[in-house]
């Protein structure tokens, strides 16, 4: 149930209630706030962030908006929700704590489900269709570190295809990193792809705080977007380091994996352009001294969008995500 209504003009302040009884709250509703800012007849643009519940670059930025964009001044609606699995965003933590939900691999939901999935069930159903595109900021959270880009699905249809770029273009972060293939089918982004609706998301540094470089830049990439829609009538300028790298996810086996337990002793950072060969870190082991480290390097030349921010490691564990270049 949404306790305000999103047609109404000016600025509304409501809630999507959440029905999920349990013994911390018996009665049963769990608030995701939302937060809606309506001018002259124009698109309907959503903006999301928390969807992972320790990423708080984007959950600043959208709030900075809400403090300073006034109904006035908007060709259009703004729905701003920045804490979109609200529960995990209240646990400081990636998944919820009531089920454990990931909310960006919960798409395209279930209205009975757990709360994550009736979360991702009202944007899928309810909230996407009814806008003209859709943001969704994300960031590292405390467990790794991306270089700041955009995320526009590509291999839709000529049109939306053609729309996404256009986005990823105008929110202007140094790197595009174009979804295909590998993108996840139970993302924002695939929901976005379900309903025919124009849609990039953002990472935005990461580390579990708030960066206030990457903020601004997501702050003013969403004030660019806004324009491009015609929701704005002014924007920042462009940034100069804007779109000077595109790269696409070729295979998972381009990545850095950790081949066993150990403490990564990291040599590379988020925006690194490395070649085939060259030392991502060691391995150590200090829980077994006598055994020698191990040297990891990249499989792969390309440009390291994301690594790790743990220092222990598991087995299997992401240690650096390297994407290749595209035309």
């Amino acid at each position: 149930m949404l306790t305000t209504d999103l047609n109404a003009p000016g600025r509304q302040v409501g809630d999507l209630l959440i029905p999920w009884s349990d013994n911390r709250n018996p009665l049963g509703r769990y608030p995701v706030p939302v937060i809606t800012l309506s001018g002259a007849p124009g698109p309907v643009v959503l903006v999301l962030g928390g969807v992972h519940g320790d990423e708080f670059e984007g959950p600043a930025a959208i709030m900075r908006l809400a403090r300073d964009l006034t109904p006035d001044a908007l060709h259009g609606r703004v729905v701003l929700i920045p804490a979109a699995n609200a529960p995990a965003f209240a646990a400081s933590a990636r998944c919820s704590p009531l089920d454990g939900g990931n909310l960006n691999r919960a798409f395209p939901g279930c209205a009975n489900g757990t709360p994550t999935a009736m979360i991702a069930d009202w944007l899928q159903d309810w909230m996407i269709p009814r806008c003209d595109a859709v943001i969704d900021l994300h960031s590292g959270g405390k467990a790794s570190v991306f270089v700041p880009c955009t995320l526009p699905q590509a291999g839709i249809s000529d049109s939306l295809d053609a729309a996404n770029a256009a986005l990823a273009q105008a929110f202007g972060l140094p790197v595009i990193w174009q979804l295909g293939a590998q993108n996840d089918d139970r993302s924002v982004n695939a929901a976005c792809a379900r309903a025919g609706v124009a849609c990039i998301a953002a990472e935005l540094g990461g580390g579990g705080g708030v960066d206030p470089e990457v903020t601004d830049m997501a702050e003013a990439g969403l004030r660019r977007v806004l324009h491009h829609l015609g929701v704005l009538a002014s924007a920042p300028p462009p940034d100069p380091r804007a779109n000077a790298t595109r790269v696409e996810i070729a295979a998972p086996a381009d990545h850095v994996i950790a081949p066993a337990r150990g403490l990564f002793d990291r040599r590379c950072r988020a925006g690194d352009r490395v070649t085939q060969g060259d030392l991502a870190g060691w391995l150590h082991f200090p829980e077994e001294p006598a055994r020698a480290p191990l040297p990891l390097v990249f499989p792969q030349s390309g440009l390291v969008l994301a690594h790790t921010m743990r220092g222990l490691v598991d087995r299997a564990e992401m240690l650096a995500l390297v994407a290749r270049e595209v035309a």
